[in-house]
């Protein structure tokens, strides 16, 4: 069921929200945490449509706040647009999309401030451009976690490099949550005989591909073990991490997806493999993020120390 309410106030909308429940049996009870998706105007669905798909395992409110960037000028006439959507229309959410214009768009928290669950935790995610500072944003400042995503900046190595200088415990970003399956992968080779010490880390992968630049971060700073990244251009199609290669005594380790998500493994002594490692969906990076809602630790140490250690290690080649 979807519900419109044009040219509306948030107390408008609470209000609707609790006749909504009253009059249907919708109910917040069971909702873990309140997700706040900051987007522009256009982008909205795909976010929600994520969103509905993460809530099936984590039951939660979603609030939408779609702005216009330039539209908070006082010249522009104040409006708040709103459209709930309950049941089928929401997963196992409630979906509460707020679409502002001129002063209703200059204070976004005030938007949200009445619609959030109380006693819950607050999770705000930017699947597009994200403020230059995250924690100390009007949005940033009322949650617990802190979503971003690198790979959709303009220049996103750029981008990783401005999350590095900005970070604050509790702040996350997508280009980590795609490496889950790389590092299992790793983890679970170097876990295997001979136990012997990696000497050299070869990472390379797309220049649109922050990820890329983590798992190296990562490597360097798990293994301590000189690092190299290699980022070339995505002329030819290949997006993404292409092939991780690691150096010991006895051989070199090496796992290169040459074909979108299968990788092979080549180790010295044992028969090639193929392993699947897919890139992972939207809905797959949201769900696993809103797993944990305490600060990634380890994220941080690999954004700041990490590759503050591989920054004379990056070698750009887009020709």
């Amino acid at each position: 069921m979807i519900v419109d309410l044009p040219d509306t106030t948030t107390s408008l909308v609470s209000k609707a929200l609790v006749k909504i429940r009253e009059e249907g049996g919708v109910v917040a009870l069971g909702r873990v945490l309140t997700l706040v998706i900051a987007t522009a105007p256009g982008d909205e669905e795909e976010a929600i449509e994520a969103a509905n798909d993460a809530s099936r395992e984590h039951p939660m409110r979603v609030i939408v706040v779609s702005t216009e960037p330039g539209t908070e000028s006082s010249e522009v006439a104040p409006r708040l647009d709103a459209e709930i959507r309950v049941g089928g229309d929401a997963g196992a959410s409630e979906v509460i999309v707020l679409r502002a214009w001129g002063d209703a768009a200059r204070d976004e928290e005030s938007l949200v401030m009445g619609l959030l669950l109380p006693d819950a935790p607050v999770v705000t995610w930017w699947p597009g451009a994200a403020p230059e500072v995250p924690g100390t944003s009007p949005l940033g400042r009322i949650a617990q976690r802190r979503i971003t995503d690198a790979s959709t900046q303009a220049d996103p190595q750029a981008a990783l490099h401005a999350l590095a200088a900005s970070y604050m415990p509790g702040d996350a970003d997508f280009a980590w949550t795609r490496l889950t399956l790389w590092r299992a992968q790793l983890a679970a080779v170097l876990d295997q005989p001979p136990y012997e010490p990696v000497t050299g880390v070869h990472v390379t992968g797309a220049i649109d591909s922050p990820s890329t630049t983590l798992l190296a971060a990562w490597l360097r700073l798990q293994l301590g073990a000189p690092s190299a990244c290699r980022l070339t251009g995505v002329e030819a199609g290949s997006h993404g991490i292409h092939g991780v290669h690691l150096e010991r005594a006895s051989g070199t380790i090496e796992l290169v997806r040459d074909v979108p998500g299968v990788a092979t493994l080549r180790q010295p002594s044992q028969p090639t493999h193929d392993v699947a490692l897919p890139r992972r969906t939207l809905r797959d990076c949201l769900a696993d993020e809103l797993r944990r809602l305490d600060p990634d630790e380890l994220y941080g140490e690999v954004i700041r120390s990490g590759l503050a250690q591989l920054a004379d290690s990056v070698e750009e080649v887009t020709a």
